[in-house]
């Protein structure tokens, strides 16, 4: 079962992530909801990757196999000592992908192919106003991007400080 999922990851990952959630959202049609289903259906692929690397490598250490000879059922063995130690690269990877998500939203928002009037988007208010950088009112394009950017890099922090704060291994 391993060899079909890292199959299917790979096949996935292979594809550029805007590349396929372009194609899903033509597929669906235009729609925050189906930018919605676009960008989880891809963004699913780290998360695997990430976590399948450090169960991997958690259930190797000692402590793991010790609880095993133990005769601690694996649900025992997977909540208490595997799932404390890989719960926060998930959080890490989790922020990484919604600060992703929304970086991805706001372009094809921005394309005309994302969330559609009247439904607000940073990328469609960039849109909008793109015109106005060189017509004397740049503020009306900058703002929305500042907002996207300040998000952005307030779940990225958010997500390195649940990580520092989470850390079994200090």
């Amino acid at each position: 079962m391993d060899k079909v999922i890292v199959w299917l990851i790979n096949v996935v990952w292979s594809i550029p992530t805007l590349l396929m959630v372009i194609a899903i959202t033509l597929a669906l049609g235009k729609g925050f909801w189906q930018v919605f289903i676009a960008v989880g259906l891809t963004m699913w692929v780290e998360v695997a990757r990430v976590v399948r690397g450090q169960v991997l490598a958690v259930k190797e250490k000692t402590y793991v196999q010790a609880a095993q000879a133990l005769g601690y059922s694996n649900q025992r063995v997977l909540i208490n000592h595997v799932l404390p130690m890989v719960i926060a690269p998930i959080i890490v990877i989790s922020a990484a992908n919604f600060a992703s998500a929304i970086l991805i939203e706001s372009g094809l928002s921005f394309l005309g192919i994302g969330a559609q009037p009247p439904t607000p988007s940073w990328g469609g208010m960039v849109k909008d106003h793109f015109r106005y950088l060189l017509l004397g009112k740049p503020y009306l394009a900058i703002l929305p991007g500042l907002a996207i950017m300040s998000l952005v890099l307030a779940f990225m922090t958010l997500g390195n400080s649940l990580r520092d704060f989470l850390d079994v291994k200090n």
